[in-house]
């Protein structure tokens, strides 16, 4: 499945707009890694704990994205983004979304 970022995708065109799409994932580190984390934040730095965290569910949240896509029958996502969020001290909620589309050859 084709996931752009941008409205229209070079060599084809839109022949169906299906709607919104999105992906959510909420997700925390565990006591470990956020002590670890706050101990990294007194010498400054990369906080590489929550950096694997988000790109982990950034991922996550596109493969959600997709799944719910192809379930609309689309067999593109245009206009996709990231939105992002913290849910209390823990917690990190990441959306992906876009407009589920069928495309054509141009």
């Amino acid at each position: 499945m084709i996931v752009s970022t941008t409205e229209n995708v070079a060599g084809h065109q839109t022949a169906e707009t299906l709607g919104q799409v999105f992906g959510v994932v909420v997700r925390s580190r565990g006591l470990s890694g956020n002590i670890i984390a706050s101990l990294r934040t007194i010498i400054g730095g990369e906080i590489k704990e929550y950096t694997a965290l988000v790109e982990d569910t950034r991922r996550q949240a596109v493969d959600r994205l997709v799944m719910n896509a192809r379930l609309m029958g689309a067999d593109a996502v245009v206009m996709m983004r990231f939105d992002s969020g913290s849910i209390g001290q823990t917690m990190n909620e990441v959306v992906a979304y876009g407009t589920a589309v069928r495309l054509v050859r141009a």
